[in-house]
């Protein structure tokens, strides 16, 4: 049996590692000359890690976490205006919490390629597809290259995200799936010592309205940053670049923010803050996982987690498959199994972008208290159990 697998990423990596350990061949394809160096950094937890624990892939990430001890809100003069101890948070849900760069997660993936046996699983980078559809035969694709080739597979698997080129071919234009959560995020890595001492181990968040920029220190003096915005039109005509954009969205958020805003590259990953939803993500010989069929949105810190569960799912059932013909049903359990999942986390998704970004004073105010208040003996618990309580399981 052979499998197409659009997308080099998390999800695609992963199902494809689980398909070729079933005795698949799987061709992956990604549009990137590369693996991504950019990103930015989630917590892992949740269902991803019952997952990557199961299939052995949670030592790899293990050894790509990094140590953070807290999460602070500060103002402009960088003083901390509330904090939230992660070691806390880690220990009160269960002691199985990591916070992993994208990038990292993804190399994670790349690198467990190597328990499948050679030749099994080939990536192919620098291949963007330009056409995708399904019929009786199975999945295939076109790409941009030389002669338009025609890859043909049993199955046909779209892993490339919330702007997924194979939806778009087999169950029709983005623009019937995408809803907008109203914010834009943009993320980048920078290298400064300076800067990278000031935020080791703490994530570090501006207290600031309508506008959060995130901070971190990394390994060998990089510092990431994780910028959201209200989504909206230009500012004005001058404005040609993200950088310049991003510069006039952030630009009175203290010195370090400025500093961090002097070495944004001109072009920086920035997005659109949004959700797919669709009412099926299976068709044919086709079928979607992760950001292409049910992305949750980067603000729900729940992405990495459901891009490893939900390609080991899909893969524990399609695995066994050995026949055209068992294609179909196994597509259709994988669908019912995860939907679900899927639901609560989009859910939990759209809470979170509703608190965000605080619109004035007052809602700031009450972030500040919920976040102080986790340092009270018992609310600490209150407040886990209502964040791990909206976890997909």
């Amino acid at each position: 049996m052979k499998a197409i697998v659009v997308g080099a990423g998390i999800a695609g990596l992963v199902v494809a590692r689980q398909l070729g350990l079933a005795g698949w061949d799987v061709l992956v394809l990604e549009k990137s000359d590369g693996p991504r160096p950019d990103g930015y950094m989630m917590d892992f937890f949740g269902p991803g890690v019952e997952a990557a624990e199961a299939i052995g892939l949670y030592a790899r990430l293990a050894a790509a976490a990094y140590r953070v001890e807290a999460a602070e809100y500060v103002d402009e003069a960088g003083r901390a205006t509330a904090r939230l101890d992660y070691a806390k948070f880690s220990r009160l849900a269960g002691g199985k919490v990591l916070t992993l760069m994208r990038p990292d997660m993804e190399q994670a993936a790349l690198a467990a390629l190597d328990d499948v046996p050679p030749g099994r699983v080939r990536v192919r980078y620098g291949t963007r597809v330009s056409r995708a559809w399904t019929d009786d035969d199975g999945g295939h694709v076109s790409g941009s290259g030389p002669g338009n080739t025609v890859l043909d597979g049993d199955v046909l698997i779209g892993a490339d995200g919330i702007h997924s080129e194979v939806r778009a071919g087999v169950f029709g234009p983005e623009s019937a799936y995408l809803r907008p959560l109203g914010m834009r995020a943009a993320a980048f890595v920078v290298t400064d010592a300076g800067l990278n001492e000031r935020f080791r181990n703490r994530f570090v968040l501006t207290d600031s309205i309508g506008r959060t920029a995130g901070i971190y220190g990394l390994r060998a003096d990089e510092v990431a940053a994780f910028l959201v915005y209200r989504d909206g039109p230009l500012p004005d005509a001058g404005i040609r670049t993200t950088q310049e954009r991003l510069s006039r969205e952030f630009s009175d958020l203290g010195t370090h923010m400025d500093r961090l805003l002097e070495l944004c590259p001109e072009h920086p990953y920035d997005d659109v803050v949004a959700q797919i939803v669709m009412p099926s993500w299976h068709k044919g010989h086709a079928v979607l996982v992760g950001d292409a069929c049910g992305a949750v949105s980067l603000l729900a810190g729940q992405g990495g987690s459901l891009a490893v569960a939900g390609a080991t799912l899909l893969g524990q059932v399609l695995g066994p498959v050995d026949s055209p013909q068992g294609i179909a049903p196994a597509l259709e359990a994988f669908e019912q199994r995860w939907r679900p999942v899927v639901a609560t986390a989009q859910a939990s998704g759209r809470r979170a972008a509703s608190t965000f970004l605080p619109a004035n004073r007052t809602q700031r105010f009450v972030r500040r208290a919920v976040i102080r208040a986790t340092r009270v003996p018992g609310i600490d618990r209150l407040v886990a159990r209502q964040v791990l309580r909206t976890v997909a399981k």
